[in-house]
């Protein structure tokens, strides 16, 4: 199960103060628990049923270490640019992989194609048509899936869609025949089944579950649109299950596998399911550590001026949340707590990432960890805003540790 995102684990806290005490200037950091990764993809895994894979999608942490934690427990991964597919080729990540998401370049479908990509999802009509001349050049057919984008009833709406409406991902149903039809005549394409990728940070496991089985409900009459529908077996679900900033409640799992064991246990030429979470998978397993550099009070407020903000960890700006703190101070805190609001060293009055944090006594140089940022966080943040500094990255293995000797911590 995930931690508590409201305790930081002692081995994270010692990293930071060791972190903090070799830098000549105030920190800013990023701290990876590989050794709770590894945990987390391993129950992930304990509760899948049969018939299903997990696929990782490097676009939510693509660091060489998360990648080579992840390598021995997934499936393979899934990625969305020839620039990840490099990223797998450079630091020698040898499981399958395939190749989703709209705007694919020429250039992109080539290198997936000599780097053996297992499966290319296809956005378009115009991706059918380009891909096929493009494997032609290789001699060799390749195994595609086509995105879908479904009719979706509105109780199965989610905060970030991605399809059910106007997006710019998969194609409509009713474009589906003729896509279909379009790689069936393509001659070096093989269609082995549909992809979709339908909600985006979803943390309700019910409207998950009514997207699952409206599209289980679908496979039947999808697959029966292929020339050869024995060969279409592939049904890959996206990812898609959320992460609940704001508390200790968590996206029901095991709940999720139960449902669908049963259900692909009732079909009677059930699909070959695949999952590709990101957020899911990494976010538990990052913490991100800003030390206080100013206090200060402005028009009734106090603040918590920090070295790093939102060009390191823009998450919660992009989710548009306050993320949890937890204060660290150098000393023994007594007295009564206030409420602080916590922002970085941007000249924006939009780089906060936490408002109404109670701390006892804050202090400069105090430290404050962010957890849940092994996800989206530094990957997607402007981090050349400003020209600040870039933020230390550590990947520790707690596991590895002398019992003795709390502050060894040794880079991965």
């Amino acid at each position: 199960m995930p931690p508590n995102p409201l305790m930081v684990p002692e081995p994270i806290a010692a990293c930071a103060r060791r972190l903090a005490e070799q830098e000549a200037d105030p920190l800013a950091a990023f701290i990876y628990d590989l050794d709770a990764l590894e945990t987390h993809i391993q129950w992930l895994r304990s509760h899948l049923p049969d018939g299903v894979d997990l696929f990782y999608a490097i676009k939510a942490n693509s660091e060489p270490a998360v990648l080579r934690t992840l390598a021995p427990w997934v499936d393979g991964f899934d990625v969305s640019s020839g620039g990840e597919i490099q990223k797998l080729i450079e630091h020698d990540i040898t499981q399958p992989f395939i190749f989703s998401g709209p705007g694919k370049l020429d250039s992109d479908f080539r290198l997936a194609l000599e780097a053996r990509v297992e499966q290319i999802h296809l956005e378009s009509h115009d991706e059918i048509q380009r891909l096929n001349t493009i494997a032609a050049e290789t001699g060799r057919r390749q195994r595609v899936l086509i995105r879908v984008n479904p009719t979706l009833p509105d109780a199965l709406s989610t905060k970030l869609a991605m399809a059910g409406q106007p997006t710019p991902f998969g194609l409509e149903e009713r474009q589906l025949t003729d896509a279909v039809i379009q790689v069936d005549e393509s001659e070096y394409l093989e269609l082995c089944g549909f992809h979709v990728h339908a909600m985006s940070h979803q943390t309700d496991v019910y409207r998950h579950l009514g997207l699952l089985d409206s599209l289980l409900d679908k496979w039947p009459i999808w697959r029966a649109l292929a020339e050869e529908p024995a060969k279409v077996t592939q049904l890959n679900l996206g990812g898609g299950m959320g992460v609940n900033y704001q508390g200790i409640d968590q996206f029901d799992w095991p709940t999720l596998c139960w449902h669908l064991a049963r259900r692909l246990a009732w079909l009677p030429e059930p699909p070959r399911i695949r999952f590709e979470p990101g957020r899911f998978v990494t976010a538990h397993c990052g913490y991100y550590v800003m030390q206080i550099i100013d206090l200060k009070h402005n028009h009734g407020e106090d603040f918590a001026v920090c070295r790093g903000g939102t060009h390191h960890f823009r998450l919660p700006v992009a989710q548009g949340h306050s993320h949890p703190v937890v204060h660290l101070p150098q000393n023994a805190c007594e007295g009564e707590a206030r409420p602080l609001t916590v922002v970085g060293q941007l000249c924006t009055p939009k780089d906060v990432l936490a408002r109404g944090v109670p701390m006892v006594n804050p202090q400069r140089g105090d430290l404050l960890v962010l957890p849940m940022a092994g996800a989206y966080g530094y990957n997607i943040s402007h981090a050349d805003f400003l020209c600040h500094p870039r933020p230390v990255q550590q990947f520790i293995r707690p596991g590895a540790l002398r019992v003795n000797d709390t502050l060894a911590l040794e880079a991965v």
